[in-house]
């Protein structure tokens, strides 16, 4: 696949995707989490990328949302949804839906809805859903205790590139190599030829080791899932209670996690355990040793009755006075008793086993006083101890390491899978908050029954619901705060999430395919000249384009504040004959719906909101537009409370402005 064929994406961003180990597949479904892990492309990106390959692979041309308050529409509907998200990804992933203009996308995010209102957003899974989080790949791992040797020139920059969390060192010959191995727990040799090689310290030759990177560097795939682990754990979680097919086995995944620490250390291996305590504790333990050898000592040196007085002779002992020569001739079976309690105390304290005889000479036999340490022997003991340490460590490390690499596969579906079904529970979750119902999409126009649109300014279950029908060229008229710009807000909204494969804010609803959505919304206050020729300029180009072929939606409210009254009845009589010719579908909102109908020269449909009349001050709406009907304004319906009152003594001059209406 061309990655620069997909709309906005360069050189640069071609060259991450390349990356990736699958970024056909992942561009093909829009797979969010999958593009995001392409060096330097952040999540945002790789919504617009998926997206923009979402419409390349439908061959959707896109424009449907034309203007504005269009597109304004759509981000309200996304926010609706995303607040319903509990992952930053599935967030991200919500925003490549848009309203498309084919058949095939639509269809394809229908399906998607379809299943989606059948997810039950239980708490717990949600709960659970808020600790899954995108893998990442740690990059900062770092490994000190081995090195890759190589001597040639070649192998060492590929060993360099394919693992870089290793020293690697050119080596001339077996002597370097064995002044490595001096240096490093562990040495592997890239080069066939030191096959047979006898050095000290622990060198593999292995010339494979690059094609197999769990044996070369474990620390990178325990990395890896030492920090995942909280996000895979909480994926086998939501698998579990959405009761989700796992693409591997949740138990022995589970189990091969406990046994990484944090860091991606292993843990759980005794002598592991042993040797590591062992590192940590040599000093403390040869200083154990000693004391309990001089404690025997000096105990025996003032109970010793010898030619001279025992506190005479340990005197001489501490100013070392002939001590060697008073030790061997006095003592000889105490001070062999002393330096083999310390060389005991030392080997137990440790618990060493293939060490004990190097920890044995740290006290050696030659007598004096006090028994001090070799602290020579001491050093290479604690490097032993940390070779052998590190040399454990490190095959438990591959061990487990190469148990998990298998998994990986199977761990980054499982948690992809968990992510999308939080977009699949968003959509549930908006579905039910909004008593949504998947429209029917055919036909012309839009018949909405039962809708409520979430967009007000008030709580979802105080909105009042409303039938309408729009169908060919409308006039909306009513009251002020009567609902009609609520009620263009609503068809607009049903539209745009019908043609973005969605669920609709109604009890049914059928809507028939749009290729664009012009929504104007109201001006505030009357234009300049300048404006004003845009504004007309736009229409013009809008009426112009319009034909079988362009199927067009627009909704319009209160075109009338461009200019002065008069004229912009005239002009709003014109374009909405215009619109009408083209058998386009548009709803105007207009306070002049009276004389913009007078204005016309072919008979315009006119849909009011009726107004029932005032009650304390109060104006009553029934909030379903009236097909064919006129709908009354708030100050005749003044005026007619006035009139009516029998107790006014005004009532025929209240009669005679009724009668202007």
């Amino acid at each position: 696949m061309e990655f620069q064929s997909v709309p906005g994406v360069g050189p640069k961003t071609a060259e991450a995707l390349s990356h990736l180990d699958d970024p056909e597949r992942a561009l093909r479904e829009g797979d969010v989490a999958a593009l995001a892990r392409a060096p330097g492309v952040s999540p945002g990106r790789a919504a617009r990328v998926a997206r923009a390959a979402i419409r390349e692979r439908h061959d959707d041309p896109g424009g449907f949302l034309a203007t504005d308050r269009a597109r304004d529409i759509h981000r309200d509907a996304l926010a609706l949804l995303q607040e319903r998200a509990v992952t930053d990804y599935a967030a991200r992933r919500l925003e490549t839906l848009y309203p498309a203009t084919v058949d095939s996308r639509i269809e394809e995010v229908r399906a998607f809805s379809r299943q989606a209102m059948e997810r039950m957003p239980e708490q717990e899974l949600l709960e659970a859903l808020g600790s899954v989080e995108p893998l990442s790949d740690p990059g900062d791992v770092r490994v000190r205790e081995r090195c890759l040797a190589t001597a040639d020139a070649e192998r060492y920059a590929a060993a360099r590139d394919a693992v870089p969390e290793l020293s690697v060192e050119l080596v001339e010959d077996t002597r370097q190599l064995a002044e490595l191995a001096r240096g490093y727990a562990t040495v592997i040799a890239l080069d066939g030829a030191f096959a047979g090689t006898d050095v000290s310290g622990e060198v593999r030759v292995e010339p494979e080791a690059l094609e197999n990177p769990v044996s070369v560097v474990p620390e990178r795939t325990l990395e890896f899932f030492a920090r995942n682990r909280d996000s895979l754990r909480a994926a086998a979680t939501v698998h579990r209670q959405a009761d989700l097919e796992p693409p591997c086995d949740l138990d022995t995944l589970e189990t091969a996690l406990t046994v990484l620490e944090s860091d991606g250390s292993v843990r759980g291996d005794e002598e592991l355990d042993r040797l590591t305590d062992a590192v940590d504790d040599v000093d403390a333990a040869v200083s154990e040793a000693e004391r309990v050898a001089n404690d025997h000592l000096r105990a025996a040196i003032e109970a010793r009755d010898v030619t001279i007085e025992g506190t005479d002779l340990l005197s001489l002992a501490e100013r070392g006075a002939g001590v060697e020569s008073l030790l061997e001739r006095e003592l000889a079976d105490e001070f062999e008793t002393a330096v083999q309690r310390a060389r005991d105390r030392l080997v137990e304290t440790l618990a060493l086993e293939d060490t004990e005889a190097l920890a044995r000479r740290v006290f050696d036999d030659r007598p004096t006083y006090p028994i001090e340490r070799d602290e020579s022997t001491v050093g290479r003991l604690r490097e032993e101890l940390t070779a052998m340490r590190d040399r454990r460590a490190e095959r438990r490390k591959r061990e487990t390491a190469e148990q998990l690499a298998g998994l990986r596969p199977a761990c980054e579906e499982l948690v992809e899978r968990a992510l999308e079904l939080d977009v699949e529970l968003a959509v549930s979750r908006f579905a039910r908050a909004f008593d949504c119902t998947m429209p029917t999409i055919e036909g012309e126009g839009v018949t909405i029954e039962a809708g409520r649109s979430p967009l007000l300014d008030v709580p979802f279950e105080a909105v009042e619901p409303v039938d309408y029908r729009v169908e060919g060229v409308t006039l909306l008229s009513g009251v002020n705060s009567g609902g009609k710009t609520s009620l263009l807000d609503l068809v607009g909204l049903v539209v745009t999430l019908a043609h973005m494969g969605l669920p609709v804010p109604a009890a049914a609803a059928r809507v028939g395919r749009v290729d664009e959505l012009h929504y104007h919304d109201s001006t505030q206050g009357t234009l300049d000249a300048g404006a004003f020729e845009s504004t007309l300029r736009e229409f013009g180009d809008l009426v112009t384009e319009v034909s079988e072929r362009r199927r067009v939606l627009v909704l319009v409210d209160e075109l009338e504040s461009i200019t002065e009254p008069g004229a912009s009845a005239r002009i709003v009589a014109g374009i909405l004959e215009a619109l009408g010719e083209r058998r386009a579908t548009a709803v105007f909102v207009s306070h002049l719906a009276r004389e913009i109908r007078d204005a016309a020269d072919t008979e315009l449909a006119v849909d009011g909101i009726e107004a029932r009349g005032l009650e304390n001050g109060e104006l009553q709406v029934d909030r379903s537009p009236v097909k064919g009907s006129l709908a009354r304004s708030t100050p005749e319906l003044i005026v007619e409370k006035l009139a009516t009152d029998s107790g006014s003594t005004a009532n025929g001059f209240y009669n005679g402005l009724l009668e202007k209406f």
